[in-house]
C-alpha cells in the first residue's frame, strides 16, 4: 500500500511547483492573481456541501487547501510569513475566541457562544485598528 501524503508533503509539493524546476503557470501566480481561481475553487466546496456531495467535499476542501499553501508559500517567497506562521494565528485566535473550552467560562448554549465570539472578535478588531493608528 503507498504512504499517504500527509500536510508536510503538500507544502513541499507547492514549494517544488514555485521553484525553477516546477511548474511555469504556478510560479508566475502572485498574490493579486491568485483570489479569482481561489474564488472559483470555494465557490466549489460550497456547492458540493449545498449538493451534499461528500466525496466531491473532500476533493474540493483539497483544492482550497492548496490555495491557502499557495497564498502561504508565495508569502514566503516574499519575506512576509510562511504556512506555520498561519497555523500558530490561527490556533492562538481559536484559544483566545474559545473560552468556554480553553479556560473557566462555562457556556453551553450554542447562541451564547456565539454572542461571546462576536464580542471577542470586535474587541480584537478594536484593538487591531488602535494599534495600527498609534
Amino acid at each position: 500500500m503507498a504512504k499517504k501524503a500527509n500536510f508536510n508533503d503538500l507544502v513541499e509539493m507547492i514549494a517544488l511547483f514555485r521553484s525553477p524546476r516546477g511548474c511555469a503557470w504556478k510560479r508566475q501566480l502572485s498574490l493579486r492573481t491568485l483570489p479569482p481561481y481561489s474564488r472559483s475553487e470555494f465557490e466549489e466546496l460550497m456547492q458540493a456541501v449545498q449538493r451534499e456531495d461528500w466525496d466531491n467535499l473532500r476533493e474540493e476542501l483539497g483544492d482550497v487547501l492548496f490555495h491557502i499553501v499557495l497564498y502561504a508559500e508565495i508569502a514566503k517567497e516574499q519575506g512576509k510569513f510562511n504556512i506555520n506562521d498561519v497555523v500558530d494565528d490561527i490556533h492562538k485566535k481559536m484559544v483566545r475566541r474559545n473560552p468556554h473550552v480553553y479556560g473557566n467560562l462555562k457556556l453551553t448554549d450554542p447562541k451564547e457562544i456565539e454572542k461571546m465570539w462576536q464580542e471577542i472578535k470586535r474587541k480584537e478588531k478594536l484593538e487591531k485598528v488602535k494599534r495600527k493608528s498609534q
